[in-house]
């Protein structure tokens, strides 16, 4: 088997695993690598992006050169690097997770239970939910499936079928890390700096992706293509605002607006222009999420056996 073939075959029993096999609830190793980037920021934190950058580049860096030693230590191995492959694949996949949650708070609505749903919605977004009704929870929701399609489907396959392993693990690492510290307040604004770009650079192709695929996809490809062209570019994130214009576009709904953090509002754009989303589009969305999280499956695996077939062409 080549290093093409196992690479491919790893990403699709990945991803397989991530549908059918739940994460761990102790011990997650995404989990553990926050505890030692937290470990770690307790040391090298100054309010200065020098300082920012040298915790991202080691904890990223550290992470890659593991994906390295394990892709080298597996080479003549096929299937120990099938093993690893989809074991890291599963790792750094949250597509079932995702869906998981947001069936749950759709059911909390479908039920009435308000309260309940606004407490479950604190597990997909930062937003202050104690206020919200029932639409605006649908809304939280939608969003948050579209831009994690993206953030924790799409665009570590991309990089897995690029870069393999390496690829898997350095893509999770920043991610998280952005996560935990890429956040616009007094604390983090100059540290948090290089973990919030570098974000941004790894998930520019998975975004883009995810739109295209989103488009394709849903049920109104034209509005899909119209609101992300009219929509995304005043969007606060360059990924996120492709990703949630599409998707609104798809699915005929107008995503965006005011959101409050705290005791900080923040107003986006408005995205897509038909109407705001009501409880019954969280279903929607999650099944065109999952359509998503296929096709970019099959992305992964045909880029795994290009890359690995244009290797194997050079070195002969």
């Amino acid at each position: 088997m080549s290093r093409a073939l196992s690479r491919a075959a790893g990403l699709a029993l990945g991803v397989v695993a991530d549908r059918f096999v739940a994460d761990p609830r102790c011990f997650h190793p995404v989990a553990g690598f926050g505890t030692i980037a937290a470990a770690l920021e307790s040391r090298f934190y100054r309010p200065t992006r020098a300082r920012g950058v040298l915790h991202d580049g080691v904890l990223v860096g550290a992470t890659v050169t593991v994906g390295l030693v394990v892709e080298r230590l597996t080479l003549g191995r096929p299937a120990l690097h099938v093993v690893v492959t989809a074991t890291s694949t599963w790792v750094v996949l949250g597509g079932a997770s995702l869906e998981r949650e947001g069936r749950a708070v759709s059911a909390l609505l479908e039920q009435g239970r308000l309260p309940e749903a606004r407490r479950q919605l604190t597990h997909l977004v930062g937003r202050d939910t104690r206020t919200l009704d029932a639409d605006e929870i649908a809304r939280a929701v939608v969003e948050s499936v579209a831009e994690n399609t993206s953030d924790a489907v799409v665009a570590p396959l991309v990089l897995g079928g690029l870069a393999g392993v390496p690829g898997l693990l350095g893509y999770r690492a920043a991610n998280t890390l952005d996560a935990m510290v890429g956040h616009h307040n007094q604390r983090y604004e100059e540290f948090g700096w290089a973990s919030a770009r570098l974000d941004d650079l790894l998930n520019l192709p998975g975004a883009r992706l995810t739109a295209l695929l989103a488009a394709a996809l849903g049920p109104d490809p034209r509005g899909a293509l119209e609101a992300w062209r009219r929509d995304a570019a005043g969007y606060p994130s360059p990924n996120a605002g492709p990703v949630e214009a599409s998707f609104a576009g798809a699915l005929g709904l107008q995503l965006g607006g005011a959101n409050t953090y705290g005791d900080r509002v923040e107003h986006r754009q408005v995205l897509g222009s038909v109407r705001p989303p009501e409880p019954y589009d969280v279903a929607r969305a999650l099944d065109l999420a999952r359509r998503v999280d296929t096709a970019s499956a099959v992305v992964a695996v045909l880029l795994a056996l290009a890359c690995g077939g244009r290797r194997l062409r050079r070195r002969r």
